[in-house]
């Protein structure tokens, strides 16, 4: 069993208890970790502090990750309430919902801008923010999708800009590596989350994945978590600019 007491990890993207954010939450809390968990608006404040009532000691913030405003002003209360923090998990993503459906060349441009601020961006401001509270060096992990390497219908601009997260990754890595700060991606299957439910033609994906995938079946939500708890243990310190596959094989299949 993994030991975590005595580090601080702080989430990103908690949206509802069907998040991956939430999952990872959840096997980080098991693991021993303090938790600072945080919510985009005041519109999700009430399920996120519901969901932290089955966490005990967890905190919540709020916080637009859009909004550099708030991303300063989120890390001076977590060094004022910490001091110092271990682990950062960014599971954030989005794009305009008509950008998820009809062919990827219909893309507009401002579509194409949100979805790299929010999904891409996000994860840039956010190490930049907490590598100066990551004393003992650190893992800062997010979220990404083998749509970003070949093509899933309708997945469109999500999977041009998870590209992008992933280059961002390798560059992140490179640059807080001195600070031994570890950064990776988990590429996680096909998990019904509110984010997927934007995804036309989402239950095809399911049932494909399923299909080809070596074991047979989706992967499940908690095996993304547990994942994460590996990465933000001493067992993975020689690991960064990774992208980790939690899928069930299915990456590994040509056809």
């Amino acid at each position: 069993m993994i030991n975590l007491a005595g580090r601080t990890a702080v989430v990103f993207g908690l949206a509802n208890k069907r998040s991956i954010a939430w999952a990872i939450a959840q096997r980080l809390h098991a693991a021993g970790a303090q938790l600072a968990i945080t919510y985009q608006n005041e519109r999700l404040k009430e399920e996120c502090i519901g969901l932290l009532a089955e966490l005990p000691e967890a905190r919540a913030f709020q916080c637009d990750v859009s909004r550099d405003e708030e991303i300063a002003a989120l890390f001076a209360e977590l060094q004022s309430a910490y001091g110092k923090i271990h682990t950062l998990v960014h599971s954030v993503a989005y794009a305009p919902a008509e950008d998820l459906k009809g062919e990827f060349v219909n893309t507009s441009r401002e579509g194409f801008r949100i979805a790299h601020d929010v999904s891409v961006y996000s994860l840039v401001a956010l190490a930049r923010a907490a590598a100066p509270l990551m004393l003992d060096g650190g893992s800062i992990m997010t979220l990404t999708y083998y749509g970003s390497e070949k093509v899933v219908p309708k997945y469109n601009v999500m999977g041009v800009a998870k590209a992008a997260l992933e280059a961002t990754v390798r560059y992140l890595a490179y640059d807080l590596g001195k600070r031994r700060i570890r950064v990776n991606a988990i590429s996680a299957g096909p998990v019904k989350t509110l984010a997927a439910r934007g995804i036309s033609g989402f239950g095809d994906m399911l049932r494909s994945h399923a299909e080809r995938a070596p074991l047979g079946r989706n992967v499940e939500v908690s095996e993304v978590g547990d994942t994460a708890v590996y990465l933000a243990s001493d067992l993975s310190t020689g690991i960064t600019g990774e992208v980790i596959y939690v899928d069930c094989g299915y990456n590994i299949m040509g056809f």
